[in-house]
């Protein structure tokens, strides 16, 4: 344990954004797990509609340093592609 008083403000700071992070985590992996379990299912329009919201969570993410910005625009475009491959 930290003796020095900024050291000590230093962890509970990190431990409040380990914890901001695994929640923006969880929620941009859920998201994206929305789509594609749309799109297993054949719901084109389930699938766009989970996509717009996976697409800005992915965004933001990114944004924030989350995840890297080509990460963010890889699983957009990948899902994008599947979502336009399904039939009509």
């Amino acid at each position: 344990m930290p003796n020095i008083k900024s050291a000590k403000k230093r962890v509970l700071r990190n431990e409040k954004a380990r914890q901001r992070n695994a929640a923006a985590r969880s929620k941009m992996r859920t998201l994206v797990k929305k789509v594609l379990l749309a799109i297993k299912e054949g719901d084109k329009a389930k699938a766009q509609e989970a996509f717009k919201l996976a697409d800005s969570v992915l965004e933001r993410a990114a944004c924030h340093g989350l995840i890297h910005k080509n990460k963010a625009a890889r699983h957009k475009s990948r899902l994008s592609a599947r979502i336009k491959a399904m039939a009509a």
